[in-house]
């Protein structure tokens, strides 16, 4: 099974800007982004249903963005913070129904995963 692919990781200031993309051309019911920093646990950042129907985790909302276009899941990041430094995984998953696709749902539920595109914020 081929697995999604992050790219547009990179280094910025704190509250700059920053958009990140993930290639999975395959049909996916429930597809997210998850992140895990320096000593902290995976933590789940945004999700996107099969509905279109977005959920942030509450540390993002008003600042990130998920979105969706063909085989491309997008996360548009604003005004970054230093706690958002991390390597973001891209995540989709085929079983989690509308309700459990949500960035509160353990990261194990989820079946895919990419390989991580590094974010580093700098205050």
């Amino acid at each position: 099974q081929a697995h999604p692919v992050e790219s547009g990781g990179d280094s910025v200031q704190s509250g700059g800007s920053l958009k990140i993309s993930c290639v999975e051309p395959s049909h996916w019911f429930c597809m997210g982004w998850f992140r895990q920093g320096p000593g902290k646990e995976r933590e789940g950042v945004a999700t996107l249903n099969v509905d279109g129907v977005p959920a942030y985790a509450e540390s993002v909302k008003d600042r990130f963005t998920i979105s969706r276009d063909k085989d491309t899941l997008y996360l548009q990041l604003n005004d970054l913070k230093p706690e958002d430094s991390g390597t973001y995984y891209c995540v989709a998953d085929n079983y989690l129904t509308t309700s459990r696709c949500k960035p509160g749902t353990d990261a194990s539920k989820f079946d895919n995963w990419g390989q991580g595109t590094q974010v580093t914020v700098s205050s």
